[in-house]
């Protein structure tokens, strides 16, 4: 749902009270329309209808902010406020964001273009705006104390810059940092080249999503802020696998997906059956001599990462970060291990008198996706999601990359899962083997020899007896 409604729970009531009587609705009315986005949908690119023309990018379970031009400079309104967002089917987590979602709208602007941003407060304490990596006038870069006052609850400020480089950008706050963006306040900014960039290709689908991290214990919804490492819900764009949509492309698209990391640790991301190039960090485009295929990237905190690659091969690939534990939902780190010990009756009595009692299954953590095991509401089971073959056993930093021949151009609705032609899906051994039609066609090697001796030939090596001195 798109609308103008602010989404507020708890401390947002207040400060709703005190937007209300800080901001007149004569000034309220000189302002960009705050756009309002509620739904965890990802939502189609936003085709330029003002401004340089550019592709749009698809935001990962999010959608880009509209704006409006006023003499010749693009207006945003971004709304810092308490949101709720649903992170997966049947979990929600009370959060700080923009404009209705954690992470706030992705802002798409296009090299050269001025750009004017309001933000208006409607949080209980001060904050500011910091636009991670750009190029900009010292007072606009958003650190409160140093380049600009805070903005109080329930006022509006103004950045106004122009967007001089094109590449792939962050916005966060810088004020109060550690509570604020431990409550999901974030967002993406995406500079379009303004003319061909010879370090810029053009692709078919272009899809971006942060990394962000909470600790929300099982049962509640609002994330504990004092977490440094010890999280326990690793999240794209705030969504926990399976609510992560899959991304969609069509086969033989040019593919690029930008992944910015604001969480409190490295994530090496992972790409199946492709080899992608990093064509861009936050620093710009990367030289082409500087590329390599990779399947794996390290994003390190703070950092974005741009990865392009072609999608030549049909199939569900599994996308996600190679952390293990960064693959799981709701995980509590003090959980006993109990390989090789069948505990069934005894953790279904434990569970009657404790309700979120939990250890790991006798065969290790797959266990529990098969366990009818009781969660408190508004939990997110450890691994969920069902996909073709049965439980996929993930969970957090996961999702899929479905790659279609049918695909339509500019279509990103889901395909279903990918169809295996006869004989190309792994099975079960039963003590034969079928004699697959290409080994035949495989050939023997190299061309045999014109003249073969009619016997064996053993060289024998003799150790010279006079030593070096002949040589």
């Amino acid at each position: 749902m798109v609308s103008r409604r602010s989404f507020l729970n708890g401390a947002g009531v207040a400060a709703a009270a005190v937007t209300a009587t800080a901001v007149s609705k004569v000034a309220m009315a000189a302002l960009p329309e705050p756009v309002i986005q509620t739904k965890p949908d990802t939502m189609p690119p936003l085709v330029p209808g003002t401004g340089r023309p550019y592709n749009p990018v698809v935001t990962l379970n999010g959608w880009t902010l509209p704006w409006r031009m006023n003499n010749g400079v693009k207006e945003f309104h971004l709304v810092a406020e308490p949101v709720v967002r649903e992170m997966a089917p049947g979990f929600k987590a009370h959060l700080w964001g923009y404009n209705g979602q954690s992470p706030g709208p992705t802002i798409e602007v296009v090299e050269g273009d001025r750009v004017r941003l309001f933000v208006t407060n409607k949080l209980g304490e001060l904050t500011s705006i910091h636009w991670h990596g750009q190029r900009l006038p010292n007072g606009m870069d958003g650190v409160t104390g140093l380049n600009q006052p805070g903005i109080p609850p329930g006022k509006t400020y103004v950045y106004e810059f122009v967007a001089r480089r094109p590449g792939t950008f962050m916005y966060h706050p810088h004020a109060d940092e550690m509570v604020q963006m431990a409550m999901g306040m974030m967002g993406f900014w995406v500079t379009h080249p303004k003319t061909k960039h010879p370090l810029i290709d053009e692709v078919d689908r272009d899809f971006c999503f942060l990394l962000n991290a909470y600790d929300i214990d099982p049962g509640s919804a609002t994330p504990k802020i004092m977490t440094m490492l010890d999280f326990n819900l690793w999240s794209w764009n705030s969504r926990i696998f399976p609510g992560i949509d899959p991304v969609v492309v069509r086969h033989m698209d040019k593919v690029r997906i930008r992944v910015g990391n604001l969480t409190m640790t490295n994530h090496p991301i992972h790409l199946h059956g492709h080899e992608f190039l990093i064509t861009g960090t936050d620093g710009g485009p990367t030289p082409k001599s500087t590329r390599q295929y990779e399947v794996t990237a390290d994003i390190a905190v703070g950092q974005m990462r741009q990865m392009d690659f072609l999608a030549d091969e049909e199939g569900d690939w599994a996308f996600h970060c190679h952390k293990s534990h960064h693959t799981m939902n709701a995980m509590g780190h003090g959980v006993p291990t109990m390989i090789g010990v069948d505990h069934s009756g005894v953790a279904r009595q434990i569970t009657k008198l404790i309700p979120d009692y939990m250890v790991m299954g006798e065969r290790g953590m797959k266990d529990m996706t098969e366990m009818e095991m009781p969660l408190p509401d508004n939990t997110a089971a450890m691994m969920a999601g069902q996909g073709p073959f049965g439980a996929v056993g993930m969970g957090g930093m996961f999702s899929v990359v479905k790659v279609r021949k049918d695909q339509k151009r500019g279509d990103y609705t889901d395909p279903g899962w990918y169809q295996h032609p006869p004989g190309t899906v792994a099975y079960e051994f039963t003590g034969s083997l079928p004699d697959p039609a290409r080994f035949k066609a495989e050939g023997r090697g190299s061309m045999p020899a014109v003249a073969r001796p009619a016997q064996d030939v053993e060289v024998k090596v003799r150790k010279p007896s006079g030593g070096h001195s002949g040589h």
